[in-house]
This record gives C-alpha cells, sequence and structure tokens, in this order.
C-alpha cells in the first residue's frame, strides 16, 4: 500500500494543519475534497471518539486506504463542557463559524474574564480499511479561555475567541507553525507521532 494518507474532513483549516505535520515526512495527504459522490458521515456518537470512528472507519472502508478522522470541539467550564461534541453546529448550521461565535459569547455574556476557562480536545483516530477493531484512538488537550471579543484574522471555528495567557496570543493569531505546536489537533498529534509507525507496520504485516 503506497504512502497516502486521507484526512476525513472538507475543512481545509484543518488539512492545513496535518498536511504541515505529515507531508515533509514524504506522505501523499489528501482530504474528502479530492474524491467526488462520498457520502456524508452522520456523526451520531455520543463522545468525541464515537464521531472521530464513525468516520475514520467509514472512509477507509469506502477509499480502501488508511484514513485519519478527527472529532474536536471546546468545553467551556461555565457552560458545563458545552458545546462539546456539538461545536461545529452549535448555533444550528453545520460550520457556520460566525454565528458560532455570536451564539457562544450571547451565552458568556457578563459572565467576568475569570469565569471564561475552556478546554479545547480533539481526539484522532486512525483506521485501516476492514479493520475497525485495530483503529488507533489518541487524544490532544489545550487549556485556555474565551475572549469577550475576537481577536486574529487566521484559525477557523472558535479560535479568534480562545485566547492563550501564556501567549498573550488567541488561536487566530498564531501562525501555523505555533499552531500545530500549541493547539489541541497539535498536542494529539504529537501523541500519535510515537505511535503511529509502528501500527502501519503492524498493518502491513497482515496483508
Amino acid at each position: 500500500m503506497e504512502k497516502k494518507l486521507v484526512i476525513a474532513t472538507q475543512n481545509n483549516g484543518k488539512a492545513r494543519e496535518f498536511r504541515a505535520v505529515f507531508e515533509p515526512a514524504g506522505w501523499q495527504v489528501l482530504t474528502l475534497n479530492d474524491f467526488d459522490h462520498l457520502a456524508q458521515v452522520n456523526e451520531t456518537g455520543r463522545t468525541f471518539e464515537e464521531n472521530a470512528r464513525l468516520k475514520a472507519d467509514f472512509f477507509a472502508a469506502k477509499l480502501h486506504c488508511p484514513v485519519l478522522a478527527d472529532d474536536s470541539g471546546l468545553q467551556v467550564t461555565f457552560l458545563h463542557g458545552q458545546p462539546g461534541i456539538y461545536s461545529a453546529r452549535y448555533a444550528g448550521v453545520a460550520h457556520d463559524d460566525a454565528a458560532n461565535n455570536a451564539r457562544l459569547l450571547a451565552e458568556l455574556g457578563g459572565v467576568p474574564a475569570e469565569q471564561r476557562q475552556a478546554n479545547f480536545h480533539t481526539t484522532l483516530v486512525l483506521a485501516w480499511p476492514q479493520r475497525p477493531e485495530q483503529d488507533l484512538v489518541v487524544n490532544g488537550d489545550v487549556k485556555g479561555e474565551i475572549l469577550s471579543v475576537p481577536r486574529g484574522e487566521d484559525g477557523f471555528g472558535y479560535d479568534p475567541l480562545f485566547y492563550l495567557a501564556d501567549l498573550d496570543k488567541t488561536f487566530a493569531e498564531l501562525n501555523a507553525i505555533d499552531k500545530n505546536k500549541y493547539s489541541h489537533r497539535g498536542a494529539a498529534i504529537q501523541n500519535l507521532l510515537p505511535v503511529w509507525q509502528q501500527w502501519w507496520q503492524e498493518q502491513e504485516q497482515q496483508g
């Protein structure tokens, strides 16, 4: 099997983060945008891992190649962990960043800075075709807080509102290198790097 990895996303921002890691290592990184007429996966899971597994296993079987899927979300302490697995469709329409950010700001209206703590979480699942029982699963988290006013022009999703005090920057103010270094997906990727090559070799040995 050639060194090809499909990232189960149509989000160019996510794809850019993964390409920055895998392409320098000699991998051909594709996304769902590189294929025609693919069915969508209903994210009916109740956890990040369940949703990531649904996507990884479905597309690995469909495309007959290894697939890396993620499910990520923002967990705001004041909102009891919401929006969580519903982060991408918090305002009711999937991937409407402006609407999602507007709802989050409305939900936190009047909440002081010291009560705006949040966690960004990612679960990554690496799947081999027809072997869902052998999925490789890793997680990544990063702590921050939610600003009352967006900052930064880069990034996507809640990046302009997610503030890292140690850097005095939001995710949307970080360049691609620093985003991979400090983000939840970056943390998950770092947890993936020490284990995925052995996993890959084991899958190849099974034929």
